[in-house]
């Protein structure tokens, strides 16, 4: 597995653990963005689609924090850039 696919599995696990999301996508972006000043450091652009019951009562706002909580470090030193959607499994229609 190399460095793109391992940031990948980490991303997963962290989200699984701290979410224990019902459906969960973690793609790599970052070869859209080659040549980019934020890409020059070696961390990724990532985009994420999550569907959890921990997002209930939280607004849009707070969903996001809950993702950048749970992926901790990994937003300083392996991600650059993060786009996503973090829906309850009511707005996934589960």
């Amino acid at each position: 597995m190399g460095p793109r696919e391992t940031r990948v599995e980490r991303i997963r696990a962290a989200l699984e653990a701290a979410l224990a999301p019902e459906a969960l996508e973690v793609i790599d972006e970052s070869h859209k963005h080659a040549g980019h000043e934020g890409a020059r450091d070696g961390r990724g652009h990532f985009k994420v689609l999550v569907t959890s019951a921990a997002f209930e009562g939280l607004n849009p706002i707070a969903r996001h924090r809950a993702v950048y909580e749970a992926l901790g470090d990994m937003m300083v030193t392996d991600i650059h850039a993060l786009s996503m959607t973090a829906r309850t499994p009511a707005e996934a229609g589960r």
